[in-house]
């Protein structure tokens, strides 16, 4: 506890003390144990789940590693991200859920926290890049045709590095990772926008650079290209009525996208309400077991990634092998689109 205060400058500590430097153990849970145990098992089933998908999609990806395209190598990318964070996160919070407890002091908060949002910006900013991808290579066909693997390769190394970034900024002293109220879990330190200008500037850093930069560029792609496949569908059934299977193909990319935006903000839009009250809001005004929920919400994002990147574009595939048979009627289909 001595070790967190000095982090924090006296006058800081006289005007706010976030409740991880309060009197009571910072680690101990303000749950019931019950409810511990209930959010332990819900987190051993997402992260059996997430394994398990994460994994497949990788083992099944590495066996036609060379013929992957650019857009399946950004997914293969996000499936190493949300991997990431089914291994080596939620061990410590299923056992500290069922201990009733954080059991990893100081250092192991610090270690969950930097890893828990290296992975989680590594996995937005690649969804950022997916619908990048998509977007040119739907609304911008010239573009499209100019991405290559390379391309994808040179993308995927300015991800790591962005989250890279993003994730140890905190331990140069402009910010720091710190238990939640509840005490079983670690993050982002959002309670010294409360403390100090300095906490604000970090924490606003955090949020425009790490949620809602990507959050707008996802959303713009997206809708652009649900206004596109809806403008070309219809005028592509204008001047051709042997295209309908084209049709089924367009409508099976507008849902991915829906799918893919909706996935997103479930998922993490609540945690990030919370974070941003806890951060501005009127201090330890979130109750205790309103927050967890919102926690737990956003673990669940590694588990139905894989579902919608595989089994939805699975689908996809089949829809496209079985309905374009022909080179000639898919050569007439690429030239009315």
């Amino acid at each position: 506890m001595n070790g967190m205060a000095s982090d924090h400058n006296t006058s800081s500590q006289d005007e706010y003390l976030p409740h991880y430097l309060q009197k009571e153990d910072p680690f101990a849970s303000k749950l019931s144990r019950e409810a511990d145990i209930v959010a332990g098992f819900y987190l051993t089933v997402i992260g059996i789940l997430s394994t398990l998908g994460n994994g497949y999609v990788i083992f099944m990806s590495s066996k036609r590693k060379k013929k992957l395209r650019p857009a399946e190598i950004m997914t293969v990318n996000l499936a190493v991200c949300d991997l990431g964070i089914s291994v080596v996160g939620k061990p410590f919070s299923i056992i500290s859920f069922f201990s009733h407890r954080w059991v990893f002091g100081w250092m192991g908060c610090r270690w969950y926290g930097w890893a828990g949002f290296f992975f989680g910006c590594g996995s937005l900013i690649t969804m950022t890049a997916v619908s990048l991808d998509r977007y040119l290579k739907i609304c911008h066909l010239s573009y499209g045709t100019w991405l290559k693997r390379h391309h994808a390769f040179i993308c995927l190394a300015i991800i790591w590095a962005y989250a890279t970034f993003w994730a140890t900024v905190p331990f140069a002293g402009v910010g720091n990772y710190a238990p939640e109220p509840f005490g079983t879990s670690c993050t982002l330190d959002w309670w010294l926008a409360q403390a100090s200008v300095a906490g604000q500037a970090f924490v606003l850093s955090i949020l425009f650079f790490c949620l809602l930069f990507p959050t707008t560029v996802i959303v713009f792609s997206y809708v652009k290209i649900i206004l596109k496949v809806k403008s070309s569908t219809k005028e592509v059934a204008h001047y051709d009525t042997r295209i309908q299977n084209s049709h089924i193909l367009e409508m099976k990319l507008t849902k991915v996208a829906m799918l893919i935006c909706a996935g997103f903000l479930i998922a993490w839009i609540p945690y990030a309400v919370v974070s941003v009250w806890s951060a501005f809001g009127q201090p330890d005004s979130v109750p205790i077991q309103f927050s967890v929920v919102p926690t737990l919400l956003a673990k669940s994002a590694a588990m139905y990634n894989p579902i919608i990147y595989q089994v939805i574009d699975c689908k996809f595939a089949c829809c496209r092998s079985g309905g374009l048979k022909t080179p000639r009627r898919k050569s007439s289909l690429n030239k009315s689109r």
